[in-house]
This record gives structure tokens, sequence and C-alpha cells, in this order.
């Protein structure tokens, strides 16, 4: 089963695989990444295991309490996560954009298409019958019967 993360991949709107850049791939990677279970594990995995070999007092210590080196590689982490979320966000409002252009390119077809059959069935019904089909009253009474509110 597909995760939700990874549906949009298979979009026809959506730009995927060779088609994206080198740079919108690394953001996909990153997000999926970074933005996982997984993740979060490991870091506090690395995290305690820094914190107990470096406060073992049989274990040579190359950052003591209070972990100023390792308070120093996080402040850089943070920074790069800082841009690298926001790449990463921009990459999915750029998803979110094609999904949406999409969809009302989607809607407009509809809308053409419905038209369409619209005009051909009140040509095959003034071809049966003979009379003009009257759209208005006919939506009301479809409104009533399916509880829907009438425009």
């Amino acid at each position: 089963m597909a995760t939700s993360h990874n549906l949009w991949h298979k979009h026809p709107a959506v730009n995927s695989g060779t088609e994206l850049s080198v740079g919108e791939r690394a953001a996909d990677h990153l997000r999926n990444g970074m933005g996982s279970w997984p993740f979060v594990f490991s870091f506090i995995a690395f995290m305690s295991i820094w914190a107990l070999v470096n406060s073992v007092a049989l274990l040579h210590h190359w950052d003591e309490y209070p972990f100023i080196l390792l308070n120093l590689f996080l402040s850089m982490l943070a920074g790069m996560q800082g841009a690298i979320l926001l790449i990463a966000a921009k990459r999915q409002d750029q998803i979110a954009s094609q999904l949406a252009l999409h969809d009302y390119n989607t809607d407009i077809a509809a809308r053409r298409d419905v038209a369409l059959l619209r005009f051909l069935l009140e040509e095959v019904h003034k071809h049966v019958t003979g009379e003009e089909v009257d759209y208005e009253a006919l939506m009301k009474k479809i409104d009533i019967e399916i509880g829907a509110e009438p425009n």
C-alpha cells in the first residue's frame, strides 16, 4: 500500500521522476526523510549515545558536559533544517498548485461535457416529444427530491 506522501507521484498533473530538477528531487527526499518517525528515533538515539559516551567515566570524553560541541552541531543543524524545511514547503506549494490547476481544468472540461450533454438531451427531447424542456422547473423538482438547496 502506498503511503499518502507518495500518492501524488502518480498524479498526471504533478511532475515527477525525470521531469524534476535535482533540487526538487532533493527537497522531496529531505522532506520525506526528515519528516518521518525513523528520523526522529534515530536523532534521539544519536543524542543519547553522544551524551552517554561523553558522560561515562571509563571512556574518552571529546565533548564533556555541557556538551558545547554538540550544541554547536545542533545549532548548525537547526540553521540548515530551517532552510531545508522552507525549500520543502516551497516544493509542496508547487505540488498543491499543480493539483489545483489540474482540478480546475478537469472541472472546466466536465462543465463543457455536461453542457454538451444537456444540449443533446434537449435536442433528443424536442425530436421525440416536439416540446421545449423547462430546465428551471426540472432542476427545482430534482433539488426537492434529493433534498438539495435550490440555486
